[in-house]
């Protein structure tokens, strides 16, 4: 009996411990997310390791069996995955050469256009698997004709050709790889009348600089036979069937339909090395460029050109419809199963894809390995979290566009926010980009994380280094697959990665190696990633307001048209209309951080504050869909796919950011016709962006006109 009585006395202080005890908060949840138990730079490098033993560009059986890896792993970890497929016309080279005959007199030089092994290469078995250097989406065709150096394509760069009286027209253009997106090094040849482009990778910005300068696997640089692989296609998605998911069996446009929509280039096109390149430039006369045209050490001095060497170059390339596999995993939300934060990644690469896109999906499954530990420790989130990991992004973003476009109404309504990592890490030094309601986030996250290259201080200090002002970077560029999220629906966005630009970017030589020894020799950078990306997750997820702050797009876009005026300060333009919009949305700003303060100063045991959950959740949802304000049905002009009026890809360089694009795509086009109506025209796209401004500041008040 006495026993019974102690049993139940002990049943009673249990479940009074029970009722009593509040479980953890989402706080500690968040610490630990971040502390040293829950990581491992180990288990990120065996990722890595088995992503890239075999190349796997989109469609090969080879990037199946990752898709395969990625989707058992999400599993292991006791996240609910599947794989989402699409059937999309992929191209791949057939045939390829390319001679040059330096003068009349001369034999044809035969290039090998093949990337050395090296010697010890544990990967040699498989570097035959790796496709031969071409460009994807690149025009078949057979050309021949002098050749023309034109810096590194750019618009400007022509301009100069033509002060210099140097005829492009009719002839093969060599480029180097640098400074914009190489789609639009071989559309601005076209522009110029070239009839084919070949693009290098200069020594200067790649090898090293030249002289006593080494290259891997010695050093990070590229070889002299390394070559810069890629797409030339300047649309996003699939090219058969722009604006709607590719499913099987889909409507799609014809070759002629997809080469008159104007985003396939029209004329034939390789990628080749520096080493070749520079036997080209040695075969160039004319005019000496000038010194900011110039290769580094030991490089011959490069001329415009044309001729008098003459290049044959010939390309064959097939289409098919390929099967792509995206992966998609998810934790569902307790409270709000129906709002999305979502984790974005690719996983086809080139090559090997150590550094690009690997270091990321690596990343993803630490990210998603660490969520899985807190769920057995009783954590759930609020809103649904999603991992996803992309395929073919490096032909165009097509993996993430074609699961955009088809789920656009459903992502429209329900999605926080999209957090993109491509590159987790090729070297040192921490970037990011956001739209700007979320900069205020990137910066608390980074506060919480130590910096792996300096344990005295937290990343956000070593980003900021002795300056004052932080550099976050907007999303405006067609880099990567926030492209889908951001300017085509209007999604809340972030992208990070540690390191500048990595010397063998899309060659052979992406591999594990060159990460071990270049790149994050201890995986403590991809650790530091996983711990910023997963803590911007647990924020967005879990936080009861969302964590936005609509000033910083207000101060923002007060700075973008500042710049503006003082661009069109004699043209007659009126820029009110924008800078009213832009008070207006910061008034809204205002307002609504006011009205979160007011509900979280009632919030207690007040019995008026289960009244006050549908005002959280309405204050959330104009918080999440203001961005969508900033999007237009219409489009850009001349580019309708693109729907954000804010960011945007710079006509001439896709991987170029602009504010208010379509003022500026108008201003170009003014500045070259310099008539009233080019003119007036700019006067309407600034009509155009100051409605949608004041559009999302309508959604954040949260009331009808």
């Amino acid at each position: 009996m006495f026993r019974k009585m102690i049993s139940s006395f002990t049943a009673i202080a249990t479940l009074i411990s029970f009722l009593f005890v509040s479980p953890p908060s989402k706080s500690f949840y968040h610490s630990l997310f971040i502390s040293d138990s829950l990581s491992c730079n180990e288990s990120i490098a065996n990722h890595l390791y088995i992503l890239t033993k075999r190349p796997h560009v989109a469609g090969s059986e080879a990037n199946a069996e990752a898709a395969a890896y990625v989707l058992s792993t999400l599993a292991s970890y006791g996240i609910q995955s599947h794989i989402a497929t699409y059937e999309v016309a992929l191209t791949y080279p057939v045939s390829r050469s390319l001679t040059l005959k330096p003068t009349p007199q001369d034999s044809p030089i035969y290039f090998e256009l093949r990337q050395e092994i090296y010697d010890g290469d544990p990967y040699a078995d498989v570097a035959n698997e790796v496709l031969p250097t071409f460009h994807g989406y690149a025009k078949s065709g057979t050309v021949a004709g002098p050749v023309v150096y034109a810096n590194y394509g750019r618009v400007e760069d022509y301009a100069v050709l033509q002060e210099m009286k140097v005829t492009v027209s009719g002839n093969i253009v060599l480029a180097r790889y640098g400074k914009i997106y190489r789609g639009d090094i071989v559309e601005n040849a076209y522009a110029a009348g070239a009839i084919g482009v070949l693009i290098f990778t200069d020594r200067k910005d790649y090898g090293g600089g030249g002289g006593d300068a080494k290259w891997f696997p010695d050093e990070k640089w590229m070889p002299p036979s390394g070559v810069q692989v890629g797409t030339v296609y300047n649309g996003v998605g699939d090219p058969t069937t722009p604006g709607w998911p590719s499913s099987v069996e889909c409507e799609r446009l014809s070759d002629d339909e997809v080469e008159k929509g104007g985003d396939i280039p029209l004329i034939p096109s390789l990628p080749i090395s520096w080493a070749d390149g520079y036997t080209i430039l040695r075969s160039i006369g004319g005019q000496v460029a000038d010194e900011d045209w110039q290769g580094g050490k030991d490089a011959p001095v490069y001329k415009f050109g044309p001729g008098p060497g003459i290049v044959h170059l010939s390309y064959t390339g097939k289409q098919v419809i390929s099967t792509i596999q995206n992966v998609i995993g998810i934790i569902e939300g307790a409270e709000e199963p129906d709002r999305f934060v979502i984790l974005g990644n690719h996983r086809d690469a080139w090559t090997f894809g150590a550094v690009d896109p690997n270091s990321g999906t690596a990343t993803l499954l630490e990210v998603a390995n660490r969520m899985g530990k807190l769920q057995k420790k009783g954590w759930i989130p609020r809103r649904t979290i999603i991992f996803c990991n992309w395929d073919a992004e490096e032909y165009g973003l097509i993996g993430s566009t074609e699961w955009v476009e088809e789920n656009r109404e459903m992502l429209a309504t329900r999605t926080v926010a999209y957090m993109n990592v491509d590159v987790a890490v090729e070297g040192v030094g921490f970037y990011a980009s956001a739209t700007p309601q979320l900069d205020q986030l990137l910066i608390t996250a980074t506060k919480q994380v130590q910096d792996p290259d300096n344990s005295s201080q937290s990343i956000y200090q070593s980003w900021i280094g002795s300056g004052e002002n932080l550099k976050i970077g907007r999303l405006g560029g067609r880099g990567s697959d926030y492209s889908a999220f951001v300017q085509h629906v209007g999604i809340p966005s972030t992208d990070m990665h540690f390191g500048g630009d990595f010397p063998v970017y899309h060659s052979l030589y992406d591999d594990f190696i060159w990460m071990k020894k270049f790149g994050d020799p201890m995986f403590h950078r991809h650790v530091a990633v996983s711990s910023i990306w997963g803590f911007l997750a647990l924020q967005l997820a879990d936080e009861e307001f969302l964590p936005f702050n609509y000033l910083s797009y207000a101060n923002e876009l007060q700075r973008s048209a500042e710049e503006l005026k003082f661009e069109l300060s004699d043209k007659g333009i009126k820029l009110f209309p924008l800078f009213n919009s832009i008070k207006e949305l910061r008034n809204a700003a205002t307002k609504i951080t006011h009205e979160i303060k007011v509900l979280q100063d009632r919030k207690g045991w007040a019995s008026a504050w289960k009244n006050d959950k549908l005002k959280v959740r309405e204050l959330n949802d104009r918080l999440m869909m203001a961005e969508r304000g900033f999007t237009d049905r219409e489009g850009l002009s001349g580019r309708p796919w693109y729907k954000h009026l804010i960011y945007a890809p710079s006509k001439h360089n896709q991987y170029g950011s602009k504010s208010f694009p379509g003022i500026d795509d108008a201003i170009e086009k003014a500045k070259a016709l310099n008539t009233t109506a080019s003119w007036h025209f700019v006067q309407h796209e600034v009509w155009r962006v100051s409605r949608v401004i004041k559009h999302a500041s309508l959604v954040l008040n949260g009331q009808l006109t």
